[in-house]
């Protein structure tokens, strides 16, 4: 399981609080005019997300594997944001090719793309060692979680460029865990989440986060019986979360993990009070751990010897 050090001390939240009320984002069309692309957008996380958005006045370009799951959430934001413009697209995110042309046509279509959100993802049920899995199932885990995403971010990165935007990938607090039988996710989502490391650093123009979005029970989570009693973080959580991160008020976080359980108001509003905090978890680490004591023997050595030539002088 994850380490306390690997967590900032702050306020577990499993639901909206006044931090992230997205009141104003809807009553205000904060998005009005903003085009935002999710992926995996057909059903659970990646549909409250892309709700949120149109509540908040954005359009929306749609993406997942079935149509059918897609026409239904499209007719779902319409019933309740019959202003919103939405366009779809049926497509593996694993597909190089049908990427690049569903996100081509967003461009087109809109002129523009605004924001990405990186929701396609998938888990299997694991119950064995890695050693005894069928290795193809094993790693079309890790293919869509990490292949996918690349191709979103291949794709869309250099529309984001031109419009300074937001380009977010759903991580998982699943890439602190040890958790036996369990291998492919976590390794996929530790590595999203050093990815938007790279955008950060390969595109200046467009900011970047890994965000887990808590624990919620969804269609792909509903089969894990060993981690259901975590699920119990709702579905408007990170949606509400997201609508805060690609406001412009939490940019200093660019090329960062966030997660959507940790309370934005306590220390996340002042830069420098959110450094000290991740600054004192490093030292803890450090001060606790192999590095401190290599570091404490070199000291002790060279006091040793520096006595030694004095005592000869």
């Amino acid at each position: 399981m994850s380490t306390p050090n690997e967590n900032l001390p702050v306020t577990h939240m499993s639901d909206v609080y006044p931090g992230i009320n997205p009141q104003p984002y809807f009553d205000g069309q904060i998005y009005a005019g903003k085009v935002v692309f999710v992926t995996g957008a057909s059903r659970g996380i990646g549909s409250e997300i892309a709700l949120f958005y149109a509540w908040a006045g954005a359009s929306l370009s749609l993406l997942s594997r079935a149509q059918n799951a897609l026409d239904k959430t499209k007719k779902s934001i319409l019933s309740q944001a019959p202003r919103c413009q939405i366009i779809t697209f049926a497509v593996d995110v694993c597909e190089s090719q049908a990427m690049k042309k569903a996100i081509d046509e967003i461009a087109t279509h809109f002129g523009k793309i605004d924001i990405v959100v990186a929701a396609a993802g998938r888990a299997e049920v694991y119950t064995k060692p890695f050693t005894e899995y069928d290795p193809d199932n094993w790693w079309k885990t890790v293919e869509v979680n990490i292949r996918g995403v690349y191709n979103t971010a291949h794709f869309a990165l250099p529309h984001l460029s031109i419009t300074s935007g937001y380009f977010v990938v759903l991580g998982s607090t699943g890439a602190q865990v040890r958790l036996p039988f369990a291998s492919a996710y976590p390794l996929s989502k530790l590595a999203v989440h050093r990815f938007v490391e790279y955008i950060k650093a390969e595109q200046p123009n467009v900011k970047a986060f890994a965000m887990h979005p808590g624990g919620i029970l969804t269609e792909m989570t509903k089969d894990y019986e060993l981690i259901q009693r975590f699920l119990v973080d709702s579905p408007q959580l990170p949606a509400a979360t997201l609508l805060r991160l690609t406001s412009g008020k939490m940019d200093w976080l660019n090329g960062r993990y966030v997660s959507a359980n940790w309370n934005l108001d306590e220390g996340f509003g002042k830069k420098r009070s959110w450094n000290r905090m991740l600054w004192s978890i490093v030292c803890t680490f450090l001060f606790s751990s192999a590095f401190f004591l290599a570091i404490y023997d070199s000291w002790t050595r060279a006091m040793v010897t520096r006595s030694m030539i004095f005592k000869c002088l």
